[in-house]
């Protein structure tokens, strides 16, 4: 079953984010949800057929909105080759009982709204946000999906095999990560030299009485 967004995101876990300085060895201390996240991106990076036509479900009613409504006769028939014939099926059932949910469980948080035109249909309010193009339509669609992945709503997806598989780990964004969280922690000190240079000569003179003895 596809899984409506509510408009909340889903935290990765509870985690300790530990020391933030500078570890004594060349390998960087990263925070487990740092490390996480970035091995997910690294994931969508290198597997970009994860934004396929099977996506839709996730959310049709945002591809419907996003992706769908730009597509040509032709994009349509490409895709729907791709789907194959229980695809496109499973797709249409998929987005009419999301238009149905959607008019009988209105969610304040949803980017989109529905309502029943004069004969029954179903169709989105005009009112509603919606790209003003095919590109920003898709670009849209990919961030909203990719930050779905990001915080862990995809309930179909075996996160397992990303998170603790560190042949997804991005060493030159750690490194980096690792510096910035460095100097972040580093916090300016600032001595007067006077101060300083008054401090320094009563700490040389300290237990002498300055009177010779013999």
């Amino acid at each position: 079953m596809p899984h409506f967004a509510k408009g909340t995101g889903i935290p990765i876990r509870s985690i300790d984010m530990g020391n933030t300085s500078m570890p004594a060895s060349s390998e960087p201390q990263v925070p487990e949800r740092v490390r996480i996240n970035n091995r997910r991106k690294r994931y969508l990076d290198t597997h970009p057929e994860y934004f396929g036509p099977q996506l839709e479900l996730a959310d049709p009613l945002m591809y419907d909105r996003l992706v769908r409504r730009f597509q040509t006769a032709a994009e349509r028939e490409a895709e729907g080759r791709t789907k194959g014939y229980s695809g496109i099926l499973e797709a249409d059932i998929y987005r009419s009982e999301a238009k149905l949910d959607a008019l009988r469980n209105p969610d304040p948080n949803s980017m989109f709204t529905y309502k029943r035109g004069p004969n029954g249909e179903i169709f989105a309010e005009e009112q509603d946000e919606v790209p003003a193009n095919k590109e920003e339509g898709l670009a849209r669609w990919r961030w909203e999906m990719e930050t779905r992945f990001l915080r862990g709503g995809d309930e179909d997806f075996d996160y397992d095999t990303v998170d603790k598989n560190p042949d997804y780990d991005d060493r030159v964004a750690e490194e980096r990560d690792a510096e910035d969280r460095y100097f972040e922690a580093e916090e300016p000190e600032f001595v007067d030299d006077h101060e300083g240079a008054t401090k320094k000569k009563s700490t040389e003179l300290q237990g002498e009485t300055g009177v010779q003895d013999f």
